[in-house]
C-alpha cells in the first residue's frame, strides 16, 4: 500500500559531519553541523541529529514485540509526522498513540470505543477522521490525527499520554503511557539514532543528558527555573480539588517538561522524593531557618539525592508533572522558620527576579 509514499524521512540535526550506516536498514544518515543545543523542534531531537527511513526497508524481525507489519506501519507515522514538519516528540507520541489504540495494526473493526472505530488510530467516522479508506490508510489517518494533535493548546508542556488523550479522548487519560518507552525504542530502531528523548517514569521530554547551569546573582541567589510565573503565592481556587485555599508557592513554567530547575542557593538536600499527594519533591536547607522546595518533578527528574551539598544556580532537576499538577511546570515554595513566605518579595530583595 501507499507504493507513492516511499522515502519515510523522519528527521532529527546532530553535531559533526559524518556518514554512518545502519546495516539491518540499510539506511544512510548524512549528518550536519554542531547543534546550538537541545531541540524538540520540526525535525530535530534533542540530540540535533537527521535520520531518514524508508517503509520499504523495513527489515524482518521483532522491536519491543511489535513485528514486521507493524514496524512498517510504525513508519508511516513517522514519515506523515515528518511531511507536516513535526519534531521527533510529536512523532513518537503518534507512534505511541497507534500501540496504545490498535496494536500498530490496521484493524477493520472497533473496540469498546464503537462498531465504526478503525485502523490505526480507531478512528470513528466523522468529519475530523475523513472516510472509511481514508481511517485504514495508515498514512492518511496518521496524517489525520497529527493535524488534529497540532490543534491541542500547550502540547509541548504536556505529558505524551495527555498530548493524546485531549487530540482523541480515551476513557483513561493514562491509558497510553504504557507504551511510550516501547514508541521511542521503535522510532529510534528505525531511524538508528538516539532521539534523544527521556523513557521510564515521567519520559517524554527532549534531552541530551548534560546539565545546565543557572545564573547567579551577586548576593549568591538564583532564580529556580525559567519563567514566566503561571500562578503565584496566595489565595486561590485549586485546579484540581475546587477549594479555596493557600497556594504557599510560586508557579513557574520553568521551560516546559524536563526544563532545568536550580538550586535557589547554597544548601544541604534534606529531602528527596514524593510527598503525600505523589509530588515529586525536592528540599533544600540553605541554614538560617531557610529552606526552599522543588515540586512536580517525576522520578527521573530528581538529579540529587538527599544529603548532597549544592551550589547556587546548579542544575537540581527537571521540570515535571507529577502528583497535583495540571501540566509541566515547578512549584516553588520558601519556607523561613517554618513557614511559607510569597518567594517573589524574598528573592527580590536578594536581586533575583522570578518570571
Amino acid at each position: 500500500m501507499n507504493e507513492n509514499r516511499n522515502g519515510v524521512v523522519v528527521a532529527v540535526v546532530v553535531g559533526a559531519l559524518a556518514l554512518v550506516f545502519l546495516p539491518a536498514l540499510a539506511l544512510l544518515l548524512l549528518m550536519g553541523g554542531p547543534p546550538e543545543g537541545p531541540s524538540c523542534g520540526p525535525g530535530t531531537s534533542g540530540n540535533g541529529q537527521t535520520l531518514s527511513i524508508d517503509p520499504d526497508t523495513v527489515p524482518e524481525g521483532t522491536v519491543a514485540g511489535y513485528g514486521h507489519e507493524q514496524l512498517v506501519n510504525a513508519a508511516y507515522v513517522m514519515q506523515a509526522g515528518k511531511d507536516l514538519d513535526l519534531g521527533v516528540r510529536d512523532i513518537t507520541i503518534g507512534v505511541m498513540t497507534a500501540m496504545g489504540e490498535s496494536s500498530l495494526r490496521v484493524i477493520d473493526y472497533g473496540d469498546a470505543a464503537g462498531p465504526d472505530s478503525r485502523g490505526l488510530f480507531q478512528q470513528r467516522a466523522n468529519g475530523a477522521w475523513g472516510s472509511y479508506e481514508d481511517r485504514m490508510d495508515p498514512y492518511i489517518s496518521s496524517t489525520n490525527f497529527f493535524r488534529a494533535m497540532m490543534q491541542v493548546e500547550g502540547r509541548d508542556t504536556l505529558e505524551p499520554t495527555i498530548v493524546a488523550h485531549r487530540t482523541q479522548r480515551n476513557a483513561d487519560p493514562y491509558h497510553y503511557t504504557r507504551f511510550w518507552d516501547a514508541a521511542v525504542q521503535v522510532v529510534e530502531h528505525l531511524s538508528g539514532v538516539d532521539t534523544g528523548l527521556t523513557t521510564g517514569p515521567g519520559g517524554g521530554g527532549c534531552t541530551d543528558g548534560t546539565t545546565t547551569p543557572g545564573e547567579v546573582s551577586m548576593t549568591g541567589w538564583a532564580a529556580p527555573s525559567a519563567g514566566p510565573i503561571t500562578s503565584p503565592y496566595g489565595m486561590r481556587v485549586h485546579p484540581i480539588t475546587g477549594v479555596l485555599k493557600l497556594h504557599d508557592g510560586t508557579d513557574l513554567n520553568g521551560g516546559g517538561c524536563n526544563g532545568p530547575i536550580w538550586a535557589a542557593q547554597d544548601g544541604v538536600v534534606v529531602f528527596r522524593g514524593f510527598d503525600g499527594a505523589g509530588n515529586g519533591t525536592i528540599k533544600v536547607d540553605h541554614g538560617g531557618g531557610v529552606v526552599t522546595a522543588y515540586l512536580h518533578m517525576y522520578e527521573s527528574g530528581m538529579l540529587v539525592q538527599e544529603g548532597d551539598e549544592v551550589q547556587a544556580g546548579q542544575q537540581i532537576g527537571k521540570v515535571g508533572s507529577s502528583g497535583w499538577s495540571t501540566g509541566c511546570h515547578l512549584h516553588f515554595s520558601v519556607f523561613v522558620d517554618g513557614s511559607t513566605v510569597d518567594p517573589v518579595p524574598f528573592l527580590t530583595e536578594r536581586q533575583v527576579g522570578l518570571g
